[in-house]
């Protein structure tokens, strides 16, 4: 039951890091990437270096969904006025916490499975446009 535990707090912290890092990175879209490529890779790395292989996969697969679960608010606030400091500050608080629960048991499994459904969510959410008033605006 131990190794369990382990694997959903290192995906708990994979999450918490995939979110910091797309909050900070993903105001473009190379930015977007290159978070997904280091939140699996910083995830991985944690993994490796504090406990085996199972966690380091756990990590990957966590910083991976984090970042891509939180992309839709990190371009919804920018595209809405919001600046990229105070984005980046918000959201790397909140890969903080997330990073923290964590080491609740069964969080960590949780959190993996609640940022990319927001973040589904939210995109469904998102108006789509109306171009009734561009049309007029052609003269």
């Amino acid at each position: 039951m131990g190794d369990v535990y382990w694997v959903g707090v290192f995906l708990g912290l994979g999450v918490g890091i995939g979110v910091a890092l797309a909050g900070v990175l993903a105001a473009t879209r190379f930015g977007f990437a290159a978070a997904l490529v280091l939140g699996g890779a910083i995830g991985a790395a944690l993994g490796f270096a504090l406990a085996g292989f199972e966690d380091a996969i756990a990590g990957a697969i966590g910083g991976l969904l984090g970042a891509a679960g939180i992309r839709q608010l990190v371009g919804g606030t920018i595209r809405r006025g919001g600046t990229r400091v105070a984005t980046a500050l918000f959201t790397g608080l909140a890969g903080l916490v997330l990073a923290l629960l964590a080491f609740v048991p069964v969080a960590g499994f949780l959190e993996a499975l609640a940022v990319p459904v927001l973040g589904v969510r939210m995109r469904r959410r998102e108006p789509a446009r109306y171009a009734g008033l561009r049309t007029l605006a052609r003269d």
